[in-house]
């Protein structure tokens, strides 16, 4: 299987603001290559009832994360819901979409 798709992977910063308070900011993402997966469906009702909304599961190579818990596919915004080992060399990353702000 190959891996066909690019996902931006997107790390945290402690920045400070103007008065001085130290808050979370996005970095730049980075981006590597992923294999797409459809999210099973004991998987979606198992999340459905603890409040998730899982859209897509993206297979990468373990050692290119970094517990980043926000990803980029195509200009939408995921939040990562779980991980998993998938093998020696594998991780699936569970997302669900952002909701848009306001």
């Amino acid at each position: 299987m190959s891996y066909d798709h690019e996902l931006g992977l997107i790390g945290q910063q402690i920045t400070e603001d103007e008065i001085g308070n130290q808050v979370p900011t996005d970095k730049e993402p980075v981006i590597i290559l992923c294999r797409l997966k459809s999210v099973g469906r004991s998987e979606f009702y198992n999340a459905a009832a603890a409040g998730m909304r899982p859209e897509l599961v993206f297979i990468i190579h373990l050692f290119e994360y970094s517990g980043e818990r926000k990803v980029e596919f195509e200009g939408v915004r995921y939040n990562v819901l779980r991980t998993y080992a998938a093998g020696s060399e594998e991780l699936e990353l569970m997302c669900e979409r952002v909701a848009a702000d306001g």
